[in-house]
Parts: structure tokens; sequence; C-alpha cells
């Protein structure tokens, strides 16, 4: 009766093993090290930064665990904290020459302590929040005045460039805040330019105001217009912060909007507040300019010259000099989109890019009058230029152009990254800055994980107490709910934070409330005069309709939390939901398997352990009030 098939043990047992593995690496603790990463997007680290970083270590008398390159990044792990600080000052001196223009970032570091055979399936902790961890909170305001005022330029420029193609006069168009004045002298012309804005100018809407004999005609931009521009700044924006972040080496930042004109950035790990604004901070711009292709100027590029008057030499990404003349053909700001891609016929990576209206003629005009010469894509990053590349103009170009040639899959997947993220939409500043300390963090774990393991400890012994056999299968349970939690969000890679501890300490009491519905349903049937076999069968089977139900109603509460809510309280939501599902399992599924295990094969089951069953017995006798007569539930 009370019987599971071996199929449904098998699925327990692995589900175990797998939490158990993926669960493992949280208490392995972490390791204090020392990250190198690129400041300079042309700079690439490889095998043979590895090695120099671990020449360094060695002239400095200092021994490393481990030095590895992991993704982008160099990363030195080592033993105690006084060898982590003395190998950042060792390598910052070597790596780092010229303090005012540095090519790495020299970060302190909290790597796991993970077992590499863990690592290779993907087995590793939880990453831990600011307030867990410490580190640094900044809360960041986007201009989105300026946001606005830069699209009423380029759209001011997009119509000089239009209503000269189109042949229409006008006597100026100037931009006079986030409006566009433009001015006429006559209806003929006023209606003109009013159809051209309405027919290839979406985002303006017009008005016309007398002026003396003329017209003025005012464009701006629509309200849903600058909705739209505003959000656009705003997740162009935070897509440059990310790409920003991560040369910090931060294993887990947060970088969310908030409200509808603000970021909040949290950096854990991050000490180092002027190293975090400094990085946050950066401006990074795109020009495309002319290669210099006079004899002096090759000559300047091979070495044997100087470089021509109106030119000027930057190093390429191959570190080979490459001169390139002043006047600037088009900036970042016109570039809308870059992606990578293959050529149709040669299979050869390329990246395909997009440029605004005002953009698409520069280059067709451009490139028309240069043929098999070469444009340079230059970078600029704190006031210092480098060539992405030069590719040759084959033909002439317009709106949307590639670059193709000698590039990888990578290189070209990271080129078009380096072209979209490029400089803010819009400049931020910063209006709350907070550093956590490291101490404060592991104060705030200390006391998250007590609470979690007193309260599990007294649910534990209740159970026992009041449910005797059936309590400590309960608490099992209940042991196990903690294991599928901490391990689905570790294989989530989810963040946790002080009230995702509290959540988990609350999942620890939704999820025994599960045992106690079905511990109360064994009960009441065996006060019923059932047997002990269908007391269990009854008892689960009854039970799991309204544990169903009150599951479903907190998981859409958990659900509403999650998509309506930010910041902690989305951190809470996400250990709540996942809390709520793992318990179905272990409370019901687990725990019936447990019993069964224990009394499913006892043909003759006369008792049970599940604490002490008052039934209400009649004394005939006396005929008296029914009194309580207490049953042993076991011998």
């Amino acid at each position: 009766m009370n019987r599971y098939p071996v199929w449904k043990y098998a699925v327990i047992v692995i589900a175990l093993l797998i939490a158990a593995l993926y669960t493992l690496p949280n208490f392995f603790g972490e390791a204090p090290a020392v990250q190198v990463s690129s400041l300079k997007t042309a700079v690439k680290l490889d095998t043979a930064t590895v090695s120099r970083v671990e020449q360094v270590l060695k002239d400095a008398g200092l021994v490393a665990t481990q030095v590895s390159l992991d993704g982008t990044s160099v990363r030195a792990r080592f033993d105690a904290t006084d060898s982590q600080l003395k190998a950042k000052d060792a390598i910052e001196k070597v790596l780092i020459p010229d303090a005012t223009d540095p090519t790495y970032v020299v970060a302190l570091n909290l790597l796991s302590r993970s077992p590499a055979w863990l690592t290779a399936i993907s087995a590793r902790p939880m990453y831990l929040g600011l307030d867990l961890r410490g580190g640094v909170h900044f809360m960041l305001q986007v201009d989105m005045q300026a946001a606005l005022t830069k699209k009423a330029e380029s759209f001011a420029g997009d119509l000089r460039l239009t209503m000269r193609e189109k042949n229409i006069r006008h006597g100026g168009i100037s931009r006079n805040g986030q409006s566009i004045d433009i001015r006429v002298r006559d209806q003929a012309t006023l209606d003109a330019a009013s159809g051209l804005i309405q027919d290839q100018f979406a985002d303006l809407q017009t008005s016309t105001v007398p002026e003396g004999g003329e017209f003025k005609l005012i464009a701006s931009i629509r309200p849903e217009a600058a909705r739209r521009v505003q959000e656009q700044a705003l997740k162009q924006n935070i897509v440059t912060l990310h790409n920003r972040i991560n040369e910090l080496g931060v294993a887990e930042p947060v970088i969310q909007q908030q409200g509808l004109d603000r970021i909040v950035v949290q950096l854990p790990g991050v000490q180092d507040t002027a190293k975090a604004k400094d990085i946050l901070g950066r401006t990074a711009t795109l020009e495309m300019r002319l290669v210099d292709e006079s004899a002096e100027g090759r000559a300047a590029e091979s070495g044997s010259g100087v470089v021509p008057f109106g030119s000027e030499r930057f190093a390429g990404r191959d570190g080979r000099a490459v001169i390139v003349k002043k006047q600037v053909i088009l900036t970042g700001e016109s570039l809308t989109d870059a992606q990578p891609g293959f050529e149709s016929q040669s299979q050869q990576p390329k990246v395909d890019l997009t440029v605004d209206a005002k953009g698409g003629r520069i280059m067709r005009d451009t490139s028309r009058e240069n043929v098999k010469k070469r444009m340079a894509i230059v970078l600029f990053e704190k006031g210092r230029g480098e060539v992405l590349t030069a590719p040759v103009i084959q033909s002439e170009l317009g709106n949307r152009f590639q670059i193709s040639g000698s590039m990888t899959v990578t290189e070209a997947n990271d080129l078009a990254l380096l072209l979209r993220a490029g400089s803010l939409a819009a400049p931020m500043d910063i209006i709350e800055e907070r550093t956590i300390g490291p101490s404060l963090g592991a104060e705030n774990i200390s006391k998250g994980f007590s609470s979690v393991i007193w309260g599990f400890l007294v649910i534990v012994a209740f159970m026992g107490a009041y449910y005797m056999l059936f309590g400590l299968f309960s608490g099992l349970a209940l042991a196990v709910n903690l294991l599928l939690l901490i391990a689905v969000l570790s294989m989530l890679q989810a963040t946790l934070t002080l009230p995702g501890m509290a959540a988990m300490a609350l999942a620890l009491g939704m999820a025994i409330d599960s045992n106690v519905l079905i511990n109360e349903r064994v009960r009441e049937e065996l006060r019923n005069g059932a047997s002990p076999q269908a007391a269990i069968q009854v008892g689960y089977d009854r039970a799991w309709a309204t544990i169903f139900d009150s599951n479903i109603t907190t998981l859409i509460a958990g659900l509403a939390l999650l998509a309506f809510g930010s910041g902690p309280v989305r951190g809470f939501a996400v250990v709540h939901c996942i809390g709520i599902l793992t318990s179905m399992f272990s409370a019901v599924f687990f725990s019936r398997g447990l019993v069964n295990l224990w009394y499913g094969r006892q043909k003759k089951l006369k008792t049970v352990s599940i604490g002490t069953i008052w039934r209400q017995a009649p004394d005939a006798a006396a005929g008296d009030k029914p009194a309580r007569k207490s049953l042993p539930s076991a011998h």
C-alpha cells in the first residue's frame, strides 16, 4: 500500500547527489586574490601576461597558490591577506610604470577556494551582495535634459541636409533649447518645410509664429518621442556602465534602473572608491578619420620620417603606428549599431555598422572621393587615442556598411562591442555614495546564518518532541529543503543578500507547515479508527490538495514581488519563490519516501510513532460528558 517504486527512490537519490555537489562550493570559503584587467580596450591579456605576473611574484619573493587566466583577467590567489597586499604593490610597480597612463587595473578581490573538479562541472558558490560582502554603492542621476538637447541638435543637422537636398530655401536653422527654429520668407516655403518635417521626421511636431513679414517654424520633439529618447539614453548608459565595471573584476555587480532617471550601481568586494569613481566617470569616444596615404605619412608610419603637418600618430591594436589625418569625418554619436556577422560568400567574420542619416550622407560623400584608401576608427579614452581598425574603402558607402578582412570571430565580436559601447548617451552625476566595510559584511553573514541555523534547530527539536519519529522525518525533509534551496541558488549564480537570508529563514517556517498538515491528517485518520497503513496513505493524499493550494497562493504573491519589486525586494522574492518550489518536493515527495521506506514493508503494522493521539471517548457508565482518552501511538 505504502511503497514507492524504485524509480522514485532513484529520483530522490539523484536529486540529493546533485544538490550536495552544487551546495559544496559554498563551504570552501574565499581566498584573497589580486586581479589584473586591461584598462585599455586595445590591450588583451594572454598567457604572456600570466608569465609576466608569475615572474613579478617570484622576484618579490611571494608565493601564489595559483595564477591563471580567467576570462579577460589574470588572477593570482594567496593564502593570506598580507601576501595579497604586497603582491598588489609589486604588480602595480612593474605593470604600471607610468601612473598617469595606466595600461592595467590591478585590483584586490576574493575568489572561491572550490577545487578544480567542482569548477569543471560549473559548481560555484552563490555570490554575496553588498550588505554581506562589503563594497561601494553609488546612486547616479542621468541628465535627461542633456539627452534631449543632444537629440534636438542631431535633428537640426539632419534638417539642414534634408532641406538642402530638397532645395527648400530658408533663412537659417538654429537650435533653441530643445526645439529647432526654422526661418522662412513666404507661405509656400513654410508649407514645403512643414510637409517635409511631417513626412520624414515623425518624431517632430511643428508650430508657426509670424515674424514681421516672414515666418518662424518651430519644430519640437513629440512627448512620446522624448520619452523614447530618455529610455534609450538610460539603457545605453546602463550597458556602458556594465562594460566599464567589468574592468574592476567585480564578481556580481548590481546595475539597475531606479525611477525614471536614476541608476543604482553596487560593487560588492570593491573598497577603493576613488578607482570605482574613475572607471564609472570615464569618457570614451569614437572618431573616424582618413589615414594619411602620402609619401611622408607612409615614411612616418614605418618610423623613418616625421609626422606630416595636419596628421597624428596613433598606435594600432597590433602595436604598429598608424598616421591619421586630424580632420574628423564622423564621430561615435552618429553610430547607431554595430553587429558581428559573416560574409555571405567567403564566410569570413565581419562587423556591420549602421549610422544615422547625417552620418550616412557624410560617409557617402567621403567614401566616393577616397575609394581604395584607408579609413581609421580611433577610440579615445582619457584623452589618448588608439586605432581599433583601419580598413580599406572598397566602394561608395551609405548608412550601412561593413568592416571585414583578416579578423577572427573573437576579434569581430570584440570590435562590435567596442563600437557599440562608446561613450555615455547622457552625462551622469553621483548624488549618493556609500561604502560598506568588509567587517560589517562578515558580521551580517554571521548573524544571518545564525538566524537560519537556530531557526532550523528549534523547529527540528519541536517537531521531534511533538510528532516523535514522524517529526524526525519532517526534520530530515526540512534539511533536504535547505540543501535544495542553496543548490538551486548556486546553480543560478544568484546574489545572496540580507533580505535573501530572511526569505531563507521564512522558507523553513513555511516548509515545515506542510509537514504539520500531513502529520495532523495522519493523526486524524488514526483517531477515526483507520489502520496505520491506511492512515498514512489517506493522510498524505488529503493533505496534498491543501498544501498545493496554500503554496500556489503564496507563490503568486512572491511572483508579484518579483515582477514589480526592485533591489532588496527582488532578492527576497527570488529566494522566497525558489523556497516554495523546493519545499513542495521535500515536504511531500521526500518525506513520504522516508515514511514508506520505514513503514511500507511492514504488512502487519499496528502502531506508528507520531506522538500522542487524543480521542474524544464518552464515559457510558457515569453518563457524564465525553472524556479525552489518550492513545499511545507507539509501543
